[in-house]
């Protein structure tokens, strides 16, 4: 069982905050800690769901500005695809989403290559402007969305912000479009077995500008690993259980936290 390549609790509990912080340019696409994981399974589901993850409504010579951006650092690759976007998606494990902004000041998302969303669908999302690309948070600051905005339009070419996001979930499932069949196996895992069913997934998300297009690049890496295998200390267990019980009630249950309390107070008693 590997040790986990990012655990974000340490950092404490989950919050609505953007948390977005400056890395250097080269770090866009990090070292590939799930390209032998993912990689596979995610060429399989570009080929075999294309419908279901992808979507363009940008000319191909966007799609590959933001290829050539993605896969400048990587060696040539001959295998095809049917757009320059998917060719990049395939050969890394991160997902691509293209973001326009409107003559309106809206950032909408345009193109996309999401093979391991969480929890939502591209198909419903695709062409709608960034406040609608999730659902709303219960008592969420309404000025969330405008300081996003504010921030993208602030962006300049060369630069990279880095965020991350985490969660639970029942199995180690990265293709994700709902989360009622993981819900579904928490309910009927007993408690004996929470360590056995549960994983951290983490989002490592990045955004920057394309220089030509102007275009928002948002990555999206998911790495998922068991939950025993990140909190494999008692510094890590303790930092877990202050993160989880610290985090806002309403975005807990935004996250669908209360479908995994059993278990995640279950295996926190094992732990401790």
């Amino acid at each position: 069982m590997r040790d986990p390549p990012y655990l974000p609790f340490l950092s404490g509990p989950a919050s609505l905050a953007p948390g977005l912080k400056p890395i250097p340019a080269e770090n866009l696409i990090a070292p590939d800690t799930e390209a032998e994981v993912w990689l596979p399974e995610k060429r399989r589901i570009m080929k075999e769901r294309r419908a279901d993850v992808f979507v363009s409504r940008l000319p191909e010579k966007m799609l590959a500005e933001a290829a050539d951006y993605v896969t400048r650092h990587l060696p040539p690759a001959a295998e095809g695809w049917p757009t320059p976007l998917e060719a990049a998606a395939a050969r890394v494990s991160d997902d691509l989403c293209l973001l326009q902004r409107g003559k309106d000041g809206l950032w909408r998302l345009e193109a996309a290559s999401l093979v391991a969303p969480t929890f939502w669908l591209l198909s419903e999302k695709a062409g709608q402007p960034l406040g609608g690309l999730h659902d709303p948070v219960p008592d969420a600051n309404p000025g969330l969305v405008s300081r996003i905005a504010r921030m993208f339009d602030a962006l300049r070419p060369g630069q990279v912000l880095e965020r991350f996001n985490w969660t639970v979930q029942a199995g180690d499932a990265r293709f994700t479009p709902s989360a009622v069949p993981l819900k579904a196996l928490a309910a009927a895992t007993p408690k004996e077995a929470a360590l056995d069913v549960l994983h951290l997934r983490v989002e490592r998300q990045t955004i920057s500008k394309l220089p030509d297009s102007g275009l928002l690049l948002f990555t999206i890496r998911i790495a998922v690993d068991p939950l025993a295998a990140a909190l494999s200390s008692p510094d890590r267990v303790y930092a877990f259980r202050q993160a989880w019980e610290g985090t806002d009630k309403a975005l807990a249950a935004y996250k669908g936290w209360p479908a995994y309390e059993r278990l995640v107070r279950a295996a926190l008693g094992r732990l401790s």
